[in-house]
């Protein structure tokens, strides 16, 4: 163990004084920060909504209450009185766009229909958004009937029913803070979900770089000056827990960067909903998911002779960790589904399925999840000793890569 440790102290040493290690470190954060803007920058060019033309012709006087009411009502209106009969607006409006004509008068109001003459490419909406001129309307029409101020105030107020119990404050109360416990309930899921996640694709990806690291070695033929002193086991096992090092440095510097910009943007304090107890289970999740991929990438690695010459079958490896977000789709529809339950068992997509349901169930299968963890701790054990078969002999082997025969080969020995 303690040459192991050894090999893991040196490929965190080699990669951090490495400057296209270090960008990228800095980089990658800052990637995801221009992506979260991305949309608004690109949303932030539309075209302000455009002005509709509404001319009123009005003999009842109420075009100064017409106007305050779609300015109250914010809408994208510019209204302007008009003297023209109906035949020239019918005649306007089909050379004009955005363009509406309305006629207010008594035989109108006598008939219940206001007539109202648009443009033929004017927006669907606009009839429902006119509604609100009944209001002035029809209190002009109050006002008619000799009512006064305070009894036009009345009638103009209406009546709503609403479901009122005798514990009704209690009730609101009640509610409201079941909701509030629900909210933080679910937040006390989905971020500790969210951060196990994004914990264990950076160890993964940063985990990746044994392809080239093994390969690299191989190529430089420095393999055997190092197997001199130690055994491939300590190597392999060492260059698992370096990167894993490599992967944790990668997801601080991020989380650093990422967290404040997310907290300012959506206006959340992540770190109150953090460190919960439930936070250990994902982690442990995050971290078997590593150790599985990690094993068979420095296996597999060791059977390349460089990265460039990678064939379909390591290339193939290289894709399996990409395997969970097939399973996106079915988990957040249904997280207890056949197929979210389907990918938690396959030891592939388990560690990115499990972290999903988890983050989306208000209560845990735990039958489940202890099936689920006893595949990944047993497709750990047998992928690594499998690995260290591989890499045992692939690691001394050059000129060419090793074939899924030849592989095949290896593990029998």
């Amino acid at each position: 163990m303690r040459n192991s440790l050894k090999v893991a102290k040196w490929e965190v040493k080699r990669n951090l004084r490495n400057k296209t290690f270090i960008i990228g470190m800095f980089l990658t954060p800052l990637f995801i920060i221009g992506f979260m803007f991305l949309g608004e920058l690109i949303g932030g060019d539309d075209e302000e909504t455009e002005m509709t033309s509404v001319f009123i012709h009005d003999e009842l006087g109420v075009f100064s209450e017409i106007e305050q009411t779609v300015a109250a009502s914010n809408l994208s209106w510019q209204v302007m009185q008009t003297d023209v009969t109906e035949e020239e607006a019918n005649k306007e409006v089909k050379n004009t766009e955005q363009t509406a004509y309305l006629f207010i008068d008594e035989e109108s109001l006598t008939k219940g229909t206001i007539p109202a003459y648009t443009s033929e490419e004017m927006d669907a909406s606009f009839m429902n958004q006119a509604q609100i001129l009944s209001s002035p309307i029809q209190a002009w029409q109050l006002k008619e009937l000799g009512l006064s101020n305070d009894q036009l105030a009345v009638v103009s107020r209406g009546i709503q029913i609403a479901d009122v119990s005798a514990n009704d404050e209690t009730d609101t109360k009640d509610a409201k803070e079941t909701a509030e416990e629900s909210e933080i309930a679910s937040l006390e899921r989905i971020v500790p979900g969210a951060f196990a996640g994004f914990i264990m694709l950076s160890i993964v990806f940063t985990g990746m770089a044994i392809f080239q690291s093994a390969s690299q070695e191989k190529k430089d033929k420095i393999a055997e000056i190092i197997l001199s002193s130690l055994t491939p086991n300590d190597l392999m096992q060492g260059k698992i827990i370096g990167y894993f090092v490599l992967g944790i440095v990668q997801s601080i510097v991020s989380l650093v960067i990422v967290l404040p910009v997310l907290s300012w943007r959506l206006d959340i304090a992540f770190l109150d909903y953090l460190f919960v107890p439930e936070l250990a289970l994902y982690l442990m999740i995050a971290i078997s998911g590593y150790l599985l991929f990690a094993s068979i990438f420095v296996g597999v690695g060791a059977t390349m002779t460089d990265m460039t010459t990678a064939g379909n079958f390591q290339g193939m490896v290289m894709m399996l960790p990409f395997l969970p977000f097939i399973f996106i789709g079915p988990v957040l529809s249904d997280p207890s589904g056949f197929m979210a339950q389907l990918g938690t068992y396959i030891p592939f997509t388990a560690p990115g399925v499990l972290l999903l349901r988890l983050s989306n169930l208000e209560e845990w299968p735990w039958l489940e999840i202890i099936i689920s963890l006893a595949i990944l701790i047993i497709s750990i054990w047998i992928f690594v000793k499998l690995a260290g078969k591989i890499f045992k002999v692939g690691i001394l082997m050059y000129g060419k890569n090793a074939t899924p025969g030849e592989i095949w080969k290896w593990i029998r020995m």
